[in-house]
């Protein structure tokens, strides 16, 4: 489908250039596998050597590997490095893996630090110019275009979200609705007033806005929206059948992490068949979570990401978490860069069961589709003896009678039984009693008592 337009757009010159409007870039979306090695190793070199002589952190790891920057003659050579992972940055907070000095920095984000000091990373001006061209790229990927109305959803603020989409759809050229998170009734009346046909939010607030509409007794699937862009949590793809249902519109996954950089490391194209990873600024690999050890193309693991073009903040070896495979398999949208499969959970956010492993993200597969039951749960674990005891809480469907409650709760108890393996106790809540998030869902709440 591109690469008529890709052989076309080349003989016209570089599309390379920012041109507001036109963001398909098919001399960087459509190279040979050959020409991406060649400028990822051009890049991971610069990148390396910016790390090493910038920060001492990856000094002495490189020195420790018996490796410098110079010595990395081929992709493989990335594999002797050790992992960085979130903690370090933590360790060294606040600016301790910067290879820039806060002065000639052009933004810093940060986590909220729930859980102990938050993750802070920054940009310089040439850092944001990349960000925004990426996103740029990915909605232009999903299907947005210049002189779109996209109604941003994301949060602002610290958070890297909403902001990465603002400036990506200005750098594409189309109009932004910078409305973040809450005042869900206001956001119902200003998609349908402003005619929006593009929607950014997390899939969880997505299904938020359609449940607050249909009280309202609006009917999105009769807006403007046509395409949506959803990230920031791992979704299903009975999520994604129930957001494209209740919204009208073609729901695509966008990926990415304030560490490497924000949402626009990765997005699917119209075709849907897996997240397009920019492999020009960033390099992916699939690892054995317990091991280290990476893995063949298409075998499921964790995915791990070096930047290869960012100066305030380059990442080596960076352990995402997310669970997922890769394939460098051509997509028939033309685009070679490789696809990351759909991510299925997070290593830090598998339970262990009585000795089974389960994702979230599975409990949700479950729920979702099962008659009478809307698409807003919590998993509630506590200890009982010396037992963990699962509790699930759904939310009901509204108008559902009590005299069907506990045919509900049967058949959600022997599916979860039946599919994953575990056992648990299912709660039935009323519409709405199950808290609604603005950003990403909270789905568990670990109730057992911590190690010291």
């Amino acid at each position: 489908m591109l690469a008529t337009l890709a052989s076309s757009t080349r003989a016209a010159g570089d599309a390379r250039a920012v041109t507001p409007g036109r963001y398909f870039q098919p001399e960087a979306e459509t190279m040979s596998r050959d020409e991406i090695a060649a400028v990822q190793l051009a890049g991971l070199r610069s990148s390396l050597r910016n790390a090493y002589d910038r920060v001492p952190v990856h000094r002495a790891r490189f020195d420790a590997a018996g490796l410098l920057p110079d010595d990395v003659q081929s992709l493989d050579d990335l594999q002797r490095l050790p992992f960085t992972v979130k903690s370090d940055l933590r360790d060294h907070y606040p600016f301790g893996l910067f290879a820039r000095s806060p002065s000639e920095l052009a933004r810093l984000h940060a986590s909220s630090g729930t859980t102990g000091k938050p993750t802070v990373v920054g940009y310089t001006q040439q850092d944001l110019e990349t960000w925004s061209g990426l996103m740029a790229r990915s909605l232009h990927a999903a299907g947005a275009r210049a002189g779109d109305v996209i109604h941003n959803a994301y949060g602002y603020g610290l958070f890297t979200g909403g902001l990465g989409a603002h400036y990506g759809a200005e750098r594409l050229g189309a109009a932004v609705v910078p409305m973040s998170g809450g005042s869900t009734e206001r956001q119902v009346a200003l998609i349908m007033d402003f005619g929006a046909r593009v929607l950014c939010a997390t899939p969880s607030y997505a299904l938020a806005i359609a449940e607050v509409a249909e009280a309202q007794g609006v009917d999105l699937r009769h807006s403007g929206l046509k395409v949506g862009l959803f990230g920031a949590e791992p979704w299903s793809q009975a999520m994604r059948l129930e957001i494209q249902e209740r919204l009208g519109l073609k729901a695509r996954d966008i990926y990415g992490l304030s560490e490497i950089m924000g949402p626009g490391v990765a997005c699917e194209c119209e075709c849907r068949a897996g997240l397009h990873g920019w492999e020009d600024h960033f390099l992916f690999e699939v690892i054995d979570p317990d091991s280290g050890r990476v893995l063949p193309e298409g075998e499921a693991g964790e995915l791990v990401i070096t930047t290869l073009s960012k100066q305030a903040l380059p990442m080596v070896r960076y352990r995402t978490r997310d669970i997922t495979r890769l394939s460098t398999a051509p997509c028939d949208c033309g685009r070679t860069h490789v696809r990351i499969l759909r991510i299925t959970g997070r290593n830090d956010d598998m339970l262990i069961i009585r000795g089974v492993n389960v994702y979230p993200s599975q409990i949700e597969a479950v729920l979702l589709g099962r008659p009478m039951i809307a698409p807003h749960y919590q998993i509630v674990i506590e200890r009982r003896g010396s037992l963990d005891h699962v509790g699930l809480e759904v939310e009901l469907q509204p108008g559902v009678p009590e005299t069907s409650h506990g045919l509900i709760s049967h058949d959600v108890t022997h599916h979860v039984k039946s599919l994953i393996g575990i056992t648990v106790e299912v709660s039935l809540k009323q519409p709405g009693e199950i808290p609604r998030s603005q950003g990403k869902a909270v789905r568990v709440r670990d109730l057992r008592p911590k190690a010291n």
